[in-house]
């Protein structure tokens, strides 16, 4: 698929347009390739294969993606970038959550004696995500002046706009960032054994109010992750070559 296979293959999942377009717009010799109904772009960015897909939002969307980009594309990390809503004082609008692991929080199995979150079959609660690359998101963001932070990010088909259920994510899984694909695409990530990390940057703060929030700050938002993001890989590229 890419012209020089010999090149270390780095794969950006988004759920929506904004979150991915930009780098999409610097590939050299971009192509296209669609999967299961998803256009995936790739060429080559800071002496990397780099390909990138807007998912669609949820967690179905992002396994098939995900699955989709590894299967065809044979990528050695992926990261997923977006936004999410905040579950800490410490994360405001415009700021970033980088996860260490990622949940399923909408997985629940409790009648069985299982703790909230757990993936039967492999006994998972939460993946963990690629030491290095979490690093090197964050030293991104301090470079950039982007105030973050390292946790759980909590993953669930629902938007979070309930104060109640913002304290609950909190409380159940000690978690900074809910939103509604890294969980999955962290699980498709470990079952076929490739390192991935995640990004979101705050566009509201999972409360009674996060739907207005998030209508007025996305662009906010998505431009602070779009800036790490590239930051990111041009770090990385450089380590690569």
């Amino acid at each position: 698929m890419f012209k020089n296979k010999d090149l270390y293959t780095v794969g950006v999942i988004g759920a929506m347009k904004p979150e991915v377009d930009a780098i999409k717009g610097l590939l050299k010799d971009g192509s296209t390739y669609t999967v299961s109904g998803i256009e995936f772009v790739y060429g080559e960015l800071f002496g990397m294969n780099v390909v990138a897909a807007v998912c669609g939002i949820g967690k179905v969307f992002a396994a098939i993606c995900a699955e989709a980009m590894i299967v065809t594309f044979k990528t050695d990390v992926i990261i997923n970038a977006g936004v999410g809503g905040s579950l800490t004082d410490k994360l405001d609008i415009g700021d970033a959550g980088i996860a260490y692991a990622v949940v399923q929080h909408d997985m629940d199995t409790t009648p069985f004696g299982d703790p909230k979150g757990l993936i039967s079959g492999i006994n998972k609660v939460y993946f963990d995500c690629d030491t290095h690359c979490v690093d090197l998101l964050a030293s991104a963001a301090d470079e950039l002046g982007v105030r973050n932070e390292n946790g759980v990010i909590a993953s669930g088909d629902c938007f979070v706009n309930s104060s109640a259920k913002r304290d609950e994510l909190r409380s159940e899984f000690n978690a900074i960032i809910c939103e509604m694909e890294s969980g999955a695409i962290g699980h498709v990530c470990y079952v076929n054994e490739v390192p991935f990390c995640v990004l979101r940057t705050v566009s509201d703060n999972g409360d009674d109010d996060s739907h207005n929030d998030y209508a007025q700050s996305l662009a906010k938002a998505a431009k602070a992750e779009l800036d790490i993001l590239v930051s990111f890989l041009k770090k990385l590229g450089a380590e690569k070559n």
